[in-house]
Order: structure tokens, then sequence, then C-alpha cells
């Protein structure tokens, strides 16, 4: 794969909302609801990792609303 891309949590949310949908169909193969399931699952692990760096940076701050290294 090429550069890594860090897409934001709505659009995270939002596709998977999306994939969420297709899986919903009547008329979706087995084949691909594999597929839209393997998506799914990388698409909620992105949004998990994005959720734990957004929490990090929350610890880091201080009682007055300084930024430290982590």
């Amino acid at each position: 794969m090429g550069s890594k891309k860090t897409e934001s949590l709505e659009t995270l949310f939002e596709t998977l909302d999306e994939v969420v949908q297709k899986l919903e169909k009547e008329e979706i193969t087995l084949e691909e609801s594999f597929i839209l399931y393997q998506q799914g699952m990388e698409l909620l692990k992105k949004c998990s990792e994005t959720i734990d760096n957004v929490e990090k940076k929350v610890q880091l701050l201080d009682e007055k609303g300084e930024y430290h290294d982590f």
C-alpha cells in the first residue's frame, strides 16, 4: 500500500454505516457478505485505534489544560 492516510472518526463511522447497510440487503451473496464483513472489521479496528489515540492525547492534559508529552 502507498501512504497511510488518516481518516476522521466521522468518515470512518459513515463508511462503516454504508457497509452495514449493504450487509442488510437481501440480494447479497455469501461471498459479498464475507468481503463486507472483513471491511467492517478493518473499519472497526481503525475506529478503535483513532479513539485510543484521542484518549491518550486527552490524558496528557494536566489540570491547568497544559499539554505534556506522553
